[in-house]
């Protein structure tokens, strides 16, 4: 069974940095980390090809210093890991973030595509379903539990507001999970002596076939006018009292803010 695992490097959140001419992060120098939720991804794939058998191959698209992220997930236990990175990619949003992810998983070859739910530098939940949606395959959401895998069939419980869903779809699928599906594994000494000597396969443009114009900035439909870090805001007040003093209380503070 072929698995794929597209995970994102996320700069930390306490560096991050704004291009002010783009009004896009920048991640060059910046410290960067997997993103949390591509974890239990990570996880959640290796788990299945223990039980299936098969390769689990862990793709993403940034720059060349991305490749410390996909280090650390065959440290892991990730089999294989692609790289794509080309100046045409910058500047993607969603939209073109996931036809490039699309075009590669194509090129690869997948029964099951694993996907955080989001990222957290984006909070879109967006490139995981449109990703299917350019492959022409079904994608589940929000998977918080894997109860059934066969070679052509899954079983899984989908978190709802209220509760969870079961549901089921013949492969190829694409899951985006939650961090209630698993426990990430730490990387073993044997893991990270493997890391260390891994290929990382490097793919662009031309090597997963993409149109030019569907890439980067000149392929995303949206644009960002503006982007800023919030202030840091000090002041804050406790308020004590039984549930329905504070309630009376918190009342009159926001009617002295003139909130309601």
């Amino acid at each position: 069974m072929n698995i794929i695992v597209c995970i994102k490097q996320v700069p930390d959140t306490a560096e991050i940095r704004i291009n002010p001419e783009t009004n896009t992060l920048m991640r060059e120098g910046v410290p960067s980390i997997i993103n949390p939720f591509d974890l239990h991804a990570i996880e959640a794939a290796i788990q299945v090809r223990e039980q299936m058998g098969g390769k689990v191959t862990v793709l993403t698209m940034g720059p060349p210093q991305a490749e410390t992220s996909l280090r650390e997930a065959v440290s892991m236990g990730a089999d294989e890991a692609v790289l794509l990175s080309d100046k045409a990619f910058a500047g993607s949003d969603t939209w073109a973030t996931s036809y490039t992810l699309a075009q590669a998983i194509k090129k690869l070859g997948a029964d099951i595509v694993f996907c955080g739910k989001q990222a957290i530098d984006g909070d879109t939940a967006q490139v995981g379903p449109e990703t299917a949606e350019f492959l022409g395959i079904p994608h589940i959401s929000y998977i918080r539990k894997i109860e059934d895998v066969k070679d052509n069939y899954i079983r899984v419980e989908r978190l709802m507001d209220e509760g969870y869903d079961i549901v089921e779809s013949s492969l190829p699928v694409l899951l985006t999970v939650v961090r209630e599906l698993n426990q990430p594994r730490m990387p073993s000494l044997k893991g990270k002596m493997a890391a260390k000597k891994a290929e990382i396969k490097k793919m662009g443009m031309s090597d997963i076939g993409a149109d030019e114009d569907s890439l980067g900035l000149r392929g995303s439909p949206t644009q960002v006018k503006n982007i800023f870090a919030p202030e840091v805001k000090a002041e804050r007040k406790m308020i004590k009292g039984t549930t329905e003093e504070q309630v009376v209380t918190l009342i009159k503070e926001l009617k002295g803010m003139k909130c309601i």
